[in-house]
Formats: structure tokens, C-alpha cells, sequence
């Protein structure tokens, strides 16, 4: 496993449907080594904090391999690295395998996996188009959200490495499964029993319970 891009980018504002809307998902490729804090990587920002950003979605990682199906999907669309609005684009990590709570080594960085991603509005306006979000919702490729357990700098080509795996055993496309309501309810129990899955979702899935 390895990180074979590091993406950062500042709020912007750009007109979208005739009205501004400031947005953090524009990101570009850095080739030196970065800085990964608590709350974003140096250089980067996210616009709305009511959505985006915070402990829980500090850091967002979207598999390479994912992008041949974008390519297949979208044939006129360039899809350089960074295109989703992901820090880090990385090599051998899939949503299928992940734990919720697995934590990682990246250069002297660590990570543990809160979630995956639900996009906004946001990704239509970056795509220009009106059924991305549905798109990227129903192709459950979700991409990873971190936490930063310790901070530390990172680069590309750092490998990632697993050191420690979840017991729970709740992948995170497990979490995607039961926020569009397809999961039965043993493992909805089970993914509110997991201590590092973001908290708007455990409340939500503890609705769905309810």
C-alpha cells in the first residue's frame, strides 16, 4: 500500500446555477512533503464546517484503482489525481477490506478510518453536472475518511501500513450499505458498537434502530 498523490487546496468561490458558492474541493498535486494535522494538511481547508472538516473527516483518501471505472464511465471527463476532492490518493486500500477504526502509518503520520464519504452539491459543481453526487453514491465507491491520530509529515510514494486492525470487523463499505438503507439490522447493531465510527452516523444508525 502505498500514496501515490498528496492533494491541498483553499476555499474558493465560483459560480454555480447562477449564485456563488465557496468550496474547498478543488485540489492540486504537491510534490514536497506536507505537514498532516489534527484538523487538514497544510495548505488546505475545507469551506463549510458544518459538513465538511472536523476531527472525524480531517483527512479524505480515494483509491486509484477506483479511477479506471471513472474513466470507463466518464470518457470525456480528464480525471487527473485529486479530481474527487481527496488529499491523498492511495494505492491498496479498498472500502471493502478497510475497518472502521483500522489505523495506519503514513511516513510519520497515523490515521484511523472514521467513515466513508457521502458528497454534497459540491462534487456536481466540480464535474459540472447534475447527477454526479447520484453517480458517485451509486457506484459505492466511497473513498476513505481518517482521522489524524498523530501528526506528522507525509509525502508521495510513502508506503501505508496497517498497524492496527479493528476487531469489530465493520468495513467501510458496510457503512455505506446501511446509510442507503440495504444492511439488516445485525450489522446495523454492530457498526453502533464500533468506538471510532463518526458520530453524526452512529446517531443516525441508532435512529435507523430505533
Amino acid at each position: 500500500m502505498r500514496l501515490i498523490s498528496v492533494c491541498v487546496g483553499l476555499p474558493r468561490e465560483v459560480n454555480w446555477k447562477g449564485r456563488p458558492v465557496t468550496t474547498g474541493i478543488f485540489k492540486q498535486p504537491v510534490t514536497d512533503r506536507v505537514m498532516m494535522r489534527s484538523l487538514n494538511l497544510d495548505g488546505d481547508k475545507q469551506a463549510d464546517l458544518t459538513v465538511h472538516g472536523g476531527v472525524e473527516k480531517a483527512v479524505y483518501a480515494y483509491p486509484v484503482e477506483h479511477y479506471a471505472y471513472w474513466r470507463q464511465k466518464l470518457p470525456d471527463v480528464e480525471l487527473p489525481c485529486g479530481v474527487f476532492g481527496e488529499n491523498l490518493t492511495v494505492e491498496g486500500l479498498s472500502e471493502t477490506t478497510v475497518n472502521i477504526g483500522d489505523r495506519f502509518r503514513i511516513g510519520n503520520a497515523e490515521v484511523m478510518v472514521t467513515q466513508p464519504r457521502f458528497p454534497c452539491f459540491k462534487l456536481n459543481l466540480k464535474f459540472g453536472r447534475d447527477d454526479m453526487v447520484k453517480r458517485f453514491l451509486n457506484s459505492r465507491l466511497s473513498g476513505i475518511y481518517f482521522s489524524v491520530v498523530r501528526e506528522g509529515e507525509i509525502g508521495v510514494g510513502d508506503a501505508i501500513e496497517l498497524i492496527h486492525r479493528d476487531e469489530h470487523e465493520v468495513t467501510v463499505a458496510d457503512i455505506v450499505q446501511i446509510y442507503v438503507r440495504e444492511a439488516d439490522k445485525d450489522l446495523v447493531r454492530r457498526a453502533v458498537q464500533v468506538p471510532a465510527l463518526a458520530a453524526s452516523l452512529r446517531d443516525y444508525f441508532q435512529q435507523q434502530l430505533e
